[in-house]
């Protein structure tokens, strides 16, 4: 168990390790780091200021810093075969606002993906910060589920975009990097990827890579690249300037250096060729899960998936998103309520959940624990209204969460 001077903050923390160890955690943003990037986050990094870039700080000390920062950034080079890489945004938010100031001016003209559809809040919803600095055209999905490229293409010719942008934070389907580059080719657009959500499946080679490619791609270091929460940003060399600059002094101060060692520790892991067998699992896990839900006859959004996520329509099981997302917490089974595209129903309380296998499969978690966590979430939400069967799934739940151990160490 964690141990602390502080017995509430002790306490809280250790409530939250039996939530992690006793349920299923199919967040599709959420994962399981190694205890090698807990004790990175945990390091004596933390204690440097080092505003700037390695050889080139404002701060004098940066010697070990500067090698640390370096290992992160060479290894990020060799996953994604990037021209240059800066893993200096804190998150996935702040590397996207970079990534516009670095390419835009303000008052240009952005295409992106409606929220709904698969998009971000951070890709031009009206409730955002850079919908205020920037004019966002948004496109959506085809009736089959599909990117809608024609309408891409249309929206480019008549809005004339500085940058088209793709990534999505719940469409679960591959993407035509290459042929949105012949889209912003054609108007004379930048073009940009978000793959927070894949990058982990792309540095392992199981989905399309949009860096070599595309003039600069942001990332979330967590999800499926299984590493500390944090951002990243990879483009050509011709932007490289732009990118540093945009980053400090345009939007940050000091970076977070010991969450930079422990990027570079993920970064190393999945340099490795059993993360490429994860990588692997995670998507046959997924396609498990789609085929159980298919047989149940739940509405999957897009089709189906080629990644790590499904996102669901429960409405015609009964019950909203909202309720849904209630019922499976009450049986260990954590997902979160989804909007769907075009959805007819309030944000706080959807229509669909999202949920994915990135988490299961780094605890082991194979074909077999798949078609089960299905059957146990179809039961939760049939008896949604049921507190004792939910309660009765939870018993279960932790059963098989017993026979996969996570932090065992934490014992000690």
């Amino acid at each position: 168990m964690i141990s602390y001077s502080d017995p509430a903050l002790a306490q809280a923390l250790n409530r939250e390790l039996t939530r992690q160890r006793e349920g299923l955690e199919m967040i599709p943003s959420e994962n399981f780091v190694s205890a090698a990037v807990l004790s990175a986050l945990g390091s004596i990094a933390t204690n440097k200021y080092a505003e700037g870039l390695p050889g080139k700080r404002y701060y004098g000390g940066c010697q070990e810093i500067d090698v640390i920062e370096t290992l992160a950034t060479d290894r990020a080079q060799q996953l994604f075969g990037a021209e240059y890489v800066n893993v200096q945004p804190l998150s996935g938010a702040p590397a996207n606002l970079a990534a516009y100031a670095a390419l835009l001016q303000p008052g240009d003209t952005v295409l992106g993906m409606e929220l709904s559809h698969g998009g971000h809040l951070t890709h031009g919803h009206p409730m955002t910060f850079p919908s205020r600095i920037w004019n966002f055209i948004r496109y959506k999905t085809t009736a089959d589920g599909s990117i809608d490229y024609a309408q891409i293409e249309e929206l480019a010719r008549a809005h004339h975009p500085k940058l088209i942008l793709v990534g999505y934070s719940s469409y679960s389907r591959e993407i035509d990097y290459a042929r949105i580059k012949t889209i912003a080719q054609e108007v004379g657009a930048y073009t940009m990827a978000d793959i927070a959500h894949i990058a982990g499946l792309i540095a392992a080679g199981e989905m399309n890579n949009p860096v070599p490619l595309f003039d600069i791609v942001t990332t979330t270091t967590h999800k499926t690249l299984r590493g500390p929460r944090g951002g990243m940003i990879l483009c050509k060399q011709e932007h490289k300037k732009a990118v540093d600059k945009a980053i400090f002094p345009g939007l940050q101060g000091g970076p977070h250096e010991n969450v930079i060692a422990a990027k570079a520790v993920a970064f190393q892991e999945a340099l490795e060729p059993a993360f490429k067998e994860y990588a692997r699992q995670i998507k046959k896990n997924a396609k498990v899960l789609e085929e159980e839900f298919s047989k149940r006859s739940y509405r999957l959004m897009f089709g189906g998936t080629d990644n790590h996520l499904l996102l669901m329509d429960v409405t015609s099981k009964g019950l909203t998103g909202g309720e849904a997302e209630n019922a499976l917490n009450q049986a260990g089974i954590t997902v979160n309520k989804n909007v769907i595209p075009d959805d007819p129903r309030p944000p706080l309380d959807p229509s669909g959940i999202r949920l994915g296998t990135p988490a299961l499969t780094t605890r082991g978690m194979m074909e077999t624990e798949m078609r089960q966590a299905a059957q146990w979430i179809d039961r939760a939400i049939e008896h949604h209204h049921d507190p004792h069967a939910l309660a009765a799934i939870r018993a279960e739940v932790k059963t098989l969460t017993d026979r996969f151990p996570l932090y065992p160490e934490l014992n000690a």
